[in-house]
């Protein structure tokens, strides 16, 4: 069984030596073990040190692509060198790479298709409690969008099984880390968490520059991501909600008018609730749409998982 372990890289110069260094070099079930530097457009020695270390396996991004994009890449490039299960931890040596044996432990017994390292986020000194409260939000609504039980839902140290891989794709470039868990959870894939002890600070985060930074464009992407699969979901439910509310205005127009046995001086409920009703027949036909949409993506995803198994041979 073969291991790729992915490591994405962005100036990692001064850390990567610490993350290559605690990188197990034997693992039980494991015959071979390789290491993968993707390199997003880094400025500095970040892949000379690596050759350095002996790591034989890149792929090189001319400029910056972001997180998303790296892992897509990493993945396509471990699968065509016939990784069994790809590990992926980062290059600021915030995981404890001396981990990954028992990371990859559930998916070689067969019990899981992907394992998420859990950061025990409420543990972590450099954390704020406002940082805290958020990745604790956050998790828990990629529980509720993905229909699993993920402890640690931003977490990037995890390792996938091949079959995993295969099935997941990947659309956004910010992170891959909510998306790939609400994809799986919707295809039934089984997910799995371990607790872990993250390394001291070494640097703060590249991958957004403030925290409000990262709280948009992680709802953007579980808002997209949950749309795609469960679009009845919002669009039925926001029709619900609209057709029932345009009742009120509706209601108070016929008993006021029954009251004085006159209309004009109420015409203002019934445009309210003549709005809400288009507004919820406007739903409702999104809500079909987005559903035909949902069927075409299977199938697409269908066609593009045959032919991820004829390139990989899977």
């Amino acid at each position: 069984m073969k291991l790729v372990i992915q490591i994405p890289c962005l100036n990692e110069a001064e850390t990567l030596p610490l993350v290559l260094a605690t990188i197990p070099k034997k693992i039980a079930g494991i015959d071979d073990i390789v290491v993968l530097i993707v390199d997003d457009g880094s400025s500095d020695a970040t892949v000379a040190v690596a050759k350095q270390h002996g790591v034989r396996h890149f792929v090189r991004h001319p400029q910056r692509q972001g997180l998303g994009r790296s892992f897509h890449d990493g993945v396509s490039y471990a699968l065509s060198i016939g990784a069994d299960i790809v590990v992926n931890t980062d290059g600021d040596n915030q995981y404890p790479q001396e981990r990954i044996g028992d990371l990859v432990q559930p998916i070689i017994n067969g019990q899981a298709d992907i394992v998420v390292a859990d950061r025990q986020t409420s543990t972590i000194a450099h954390f704020s409690a406002f940082k805290k409260l958020l990745q604790t939000v956050g998790s828990r609504v990629v529980t509720i969008a993905a229909g699993t039980n993920v402890p640690d839902a931003p977490s990037g140290f995890r390792a996938y099984s091949k079959e995993s891989l295969i099935r997941l794709n990947t659309i956004t470039r910010f992170s891959y880390t909510m998306e790939t868990i609400i994809q799986a959870g919707n295809k039934g894939l089984a997910i799995a968490s371990i607790p872990v002890t993250t390394n001291p600070k070494t640097r703060e985060s590249r991958l957004f520059k403030s925290t409000w930074e990262h709280v948009r464009k992680s709802a953007v992407t579980i808002i997209r991501a949950y749309v795609m699969y469960k679009p009845y979901m919002v669009f039925g439910t926001l029709a619900a909600i609209l057709f029932l509310l345009a009742l009120i205005p509706f209601s108070r127009f016929i008993i006021l008018g029954l009251e004085d046995r006159s209309t004009t001086g109420h015409i203002q409920s019934l445009l309210a609730g003549s709005m809400l009703m288009i507004a919820s027949f406007l739903c409702m036909v999104l809500n079909i749409i987005a559903d035909l949409i949902r069927i075409n993506r299977v199938l697409t995803e269908d066609n593009l998982e045959q032919t991820k198994r004829l390139r990989y041979n899977a």
